[in-house]
């Protein structure tokens, strides 16, 4: 974990203590998991699979979001069999986007890859987004092909929601594309130090740049349990990414309000127009109150807008971390890789000379 980002943390620690250092390994993996227990041991079956075919050092960080249910007491089984699985444990559900900035914050290795624990995202592509990461990548994303198992309105809202983000963004952002990737070491560190409390990391995860490129895959259907994700929950998603990554809301606002009032002039031109050259009379009660309740609605819809980014504005003034930890255990090949240090005299230790 970067040393700049412990503020993010609430650890109670000896000040004293001097921190050992430790060779970092090749490979991180980090896995956010919210009530996930029907699926942990079937995924992390697979992934120790691939981890042993790829022949690398490597720890499996898992991130218990707040689950409710077993997951956490499989994830202490899970690290209890396999030396190289970390458990962070957060204080309560913070969200994915959260879930995995604090497995960023933790992660050690060379090349880090992000996967979710449903098994929709195949942990065997790990091999090919490893190796065009050895081939000078920073930034190897798994793009979709298809999406089974999903409804016909989530494609398709999906879609078009990557669409929609791209084309108001500044920066490209891949379409089709989760969080399912790959980053380089000097990639992980670049997001540590965006620190901004709304997080849309598919946007961040663009916007830092380096040198990047796109694996693509068959997304399969859930492996066991539900999906996390309603339309309302969708919905946020959309409006976080849209209002974190793009100011096109408030130019559209500005534009609505443009053309309603050159509308409005133009029209009361040719009111006074008709009433001095024909005499009619000018159209009372239903046209007034049509008029008016057209441009309260807009102006509401205006500040709405408006009130989307004044919250976000008032959110990340108020400094709080982004997530606070209850327990974090470290991979045990970390306390095994000590145990030899620790058994040799200390030089500083007058009685470890006699």
């Amino acid at each position: 974990m970067s040393h700049q980002h412990r503020h993010s943390l609430y650890f109670l620690s000896d000040s004293n203590s001097v921190a050992p250092v430790m060779e970092p390994p090749t490979l991180s993996v980090i896995v956010p998991a919210y009530n996930e227990a029907e699926v942990l041991d079937e995924l992390h079956r697979r992934l120790t699979a691939v981890i042993e075919g790829l022949g690398v050092t490597a720890e499996v960080i898992y991130v218990n979001d707040g689950s409710r249910d077993a997951t956490l007491d499989i994830l202490y089984r899970l690290r209890a069999a396999d030396p190289r699985v970390a458990v962070l444990n957060l204080s309560r559900n913070f969200g994915k986007e959260i879930a995995m900035t604090a497995g960023l914050d933790h992660s050690r290795g060379e090349a880090t890859v992000i996967i979710d624990a449903d098994l929709q995202d195949p942990p065997e592509l790990i091999r090919e987004l490893m190796a065009r990461w050895s081939q000078g990548y920073d930034v190897v994303y798994a793009t979709r092909l298809s999406r089974d198992g999903e409804s016909f309105l989530k494609k398709l809202s999906a879609r078009y929601f990557y669409r929609v983000i791209g084309g108001m963004s500044p920066i490209e952002i891949p379409k089709d594309t989760g969080d399912f990737r790959l980053l380089s070491r000097r990639a992980v560190d670049a997001l540590c130090r965006l620190r901004e409390q709304h997080r849309f990391m598919k946007g961040l995860f663009a916007w830092i740049g380096f040198r990047q490129t796109a694996v693509t895959y068959h997304r399969d259907r859930r492996s066991a349990g539900t999906t996390k994700w309603n339309y309302h929950k969708l919905w946020g998603f959309a409006i976080e990414g849209i209002t974190s990554f793009s100011t096109a809301p408030l130019k559209v606002a500005s534009y609505v309000g443009l053309v309603t009032a050159t509308t409005a002039f133009l029209y009361a031109t040719w009111i006074i127009y008709k009433t001095l050259r024909y005499g009619d009379p000018v159209a009372g009660y239903p046209s007034l109150m049509v008029a008016i309740l057209f441009l309260g609605g807009v102006q509401l819809a205006a500040i709405g807008v408006l009130g989307e980014y004044l919250g976000r504005m008032f959110n990340e003034t108020k400094g709080r971390p982004l997530y606070l930890v209850e327990t974090y255990q470290s991979p045990r090949q970390d306390e095994q890789d000590l145990a030899p240090e620790t058994s040799k005299p200390s030089a500083a230790d007058p009685s470890a000379l006699l």
